[in-house]
């Protein structure tokens, strides 16, 4: 008489989506920005399709870091033209007070009218500075935009390619089936030769 040993089943938890989005971003740097929007469930079908798609893998490093690269490039220029515009509200704040002292100082005019000078020619470069800075930023803004695109492109024709791949399975697994039916029907014949070539032919079908 035998003993019953308990079977003890472990039972894994299933992963949250902010566990999902740290693995995402610790092992292929997809930001929790960009996965924010996924669900947990989406966040999954991601992380088993890059585990198992090293391509995918490395179109979306290229993509990461394309992102990240733009992204330092943004911040930079956005704090470059902080210190832009800082230094101009400077100089308008200079040139006020300039304003102000050549109406009282009469002896000093011709110094304060060449630095009047300097101060507005330094204002326009700076304004124009500025003006080109933006039209930079808005050029990476779209860049990113497009990454994003071609990122979530990417992503629907691997969703499309794994649905064809079964498509194409179930066709094949059917051919199989009804050859292997059909080979049955033949093999009741007598003809040797028959039977033997779709011996090996059924053979063959079955890898």
């Amino acid at each position: 008489m035998g003993t019953d040993i308990p079977v003890f089943v472990e039972y894994r938890k299933m992963p949250s989506k902010k566990e999902l989005q740290t693995i995402l971003q610790d092992r292929y740097g997809i930001n929790k920005n960009i996965s924010q929007s996924l669900g947990t469930e989406d966040c999954e079908k991601l992380l088993a399709t890059l585990q198992s798609q090293p391509s995918v893998v490395k179109l979306v490093d290229s993509f990461a870091s394309k992102n990240s690269e733009l992204s330092n490039k943004n911040r930079h220029y956005d704090r470059l033209r902080s210190s832009i515009e800082k230094k101009l509200q400077k100089l308008q704040s200079e040139y006020q007070q300039l304003e102000a002292q050549s109406a009282t100082m009469e002896q000093t005019k011709a110094g304060l009218s060449e630095r009047k000078q300097v101060i507005t020619k330094e204002t326009a470069t700076l304004q124009k500075e500025i003006k080109r800075l933006s039209t930079e930023k808005l050029n990476l803004n779209s860049k990113v935009q497009t990454l994003t695109t071609q990122n979530d492109e990417l992503f629907e024709a691997n969703a499309q390619l794994k649905k064809d791949n079964k498509e194409l399975k179930n066709i094949v697994d059917q051919i199989r089936l009804r050859l292997a039916r059909d080979t049955k029907m033949l093999l009741q014949y007598e003809d040797s030769e028959i039977r033997k070539a779709l011996i090996r032919l059924f053979r063959w079908t079955l890898g």
